[in-house]
């Protein structure tokens, strides 16, 4: 149940938009046929999205890991002397192992750089255009989709390539921690002289501190994956949304999940369940279908978006209303209709990032309708 608090901060919240009246038809927008100028007066009074459909790229760590070098000693003949040899050349290869890792990483910060001011260039294009108003399925629109599309798949595969370096760092260091231990194992091999401990010493400490670089150069790529894995997917999704704005000439905001997800960190598997009794509740939004191509989509995103702002785990009911009128093959051909009413209003929330396990759908008549309806609940 929504409490009374929470539908006043609602109501305030939709006062205090821009360019708007307050009104009832405002507060609790309904579309409507019988009013010629109904869908220009709705268009003008519901406010654009406001929030930004491309996220800014997290940050990327600054960290350069270069190599300490390792400290060049003397073959002193005894088998402790030989093994100090072979521990110091293995530990140049692992040195220069971890080198070619940070070149790597590197160059893989560029490149996310690089393409994601690509991509954030073309989608501030498109959001430009759809501002101020285009036609539905703008072919320019289309390409400059496709452009941003291809920007954002280069964004996923430079992550990719940073999972995998991330790989090889783990690699690097189990060989950091076999040398560490063989280091320390052969101080107890009996037959050195002292020469042979002073290296041996010299080199524990020199493997000890690039295993610390190590530890420090895996902590990095694994945030910056953790964080461009993230930014991806949103972006992902907002781009789903945005094709949905280039289809219809709107402009949306980001996605719904992702304007949830920025209040909560817990409202990812909230599920609405079965549907409930909506009788006596007023609807957030109601959508009457009495005639054909009922442009709904914007007053709904703008609608869900702001209660999610504000309760980022809201469920909502779906509800299909058909009039009881005309006997009884009316009803049932008008009940049918509504129900595919329903489904396409499902069909636009998925489409604008809400999850479907969020909405309920259920039907009913109502003797009181005058045409087919859609309405929306806030649990």
């Amino acid at each position: 149940m929504v409490s009374t608090e929470f539908r006043s901060l609602l109501v305030g919240a939709l006062i205090l938009l821009p360019a708007c009246s307050f009104t009832e038809d405002l507060l609790w927008p309904t579309f409507s046929a019988e009013d010629p100028a109904g869908e220009n007066s709705q268009t003008a009074s519901v406010a654009p999205a406001t929030r930004p459909a491309v996220t800014p790229q997290p940050a990327l760590g600054t960290g350069n890991f270069v190599p300490i070098g390792v400290t060049m000693g003397q073959n002193t003949g005894t088998f402790v002397g030989k093994k100090v040899v072979e521990l110091r050349q293995e530990l140049q290869r692992l040195q220069a192992q971890i080198g070619s890792h940070n070149g790597q990483l590197q160059q893989l910060r560029g490149k996310l750089v690089a393409n994601s001011q690509r991509y954030h260039g073309t989608i501030a294009a498109v959001n430009a255009r759809l501002q101020v108003g285009t036609t539905p399925g703008n072919p320019i629109l289309v390409q400059q989709f496709s452009s941003a599309q291809g920007d954002l798949d280069r964004l996923g595969q430079d992550v990719a390539s940073m999972t995998s370096l991330s790989g090889n760092i783990g690699n690097s260091s189990t060989m950091s921690a076999f040398l560490a231990e063989s280091a320390k194992a052969a101080f107890s091999v009996s037959g050195a002289i002292d020469a042979d401990h002073q290296q041996l010493a010299i080199l524990e400490d020199e493997v000890n501190r690039t295993d610390v670089l190590i530890d420090r150069l895996l902590k990095e790529v694994s945030n910056d994956v953790r964080r461009q894995t993230n930014y991806v997917s949103t972006e992902r999704a907002n781009l789903n949304l945005l094709s949905t704005g280039i289809r219809t000439g709107e402009i949306y905001g980001g996605s719904l999940m992702n304007i949830a997800m920025a209040n909560s960190s817990g409202g990812k598997g909230v599920k609405a369940g079965a549907p409930t009794n909506t009788a006596g509740k007023r609807p957030l939004i109601v959508i009457r279908f009495d005639r054909p191509k009922v442009a709904y989509q914007q007053a709904l995103y703008n609608t869900i978006s702001k209660v999610l702002e504000q309760l980022p785990n809201a469920t909502f009911d779906l509800v299909a209303i058909a009039p009881t009128s005309g006997g009884q093959a009316r009803v049932s051909l008008n009940s049918n209709k509504a129900r595919r009413h329903s489904e396409n209003v499902l069909r636009s929330l998925i489409e604008m990032g809400l999850p479907p396990a969020r909405v309920a759908v259920s039907a009913r008549t109502v003797a009181q309708a005058r045409s087919n309806e859609v309405h929306l609940y806030l649990r």
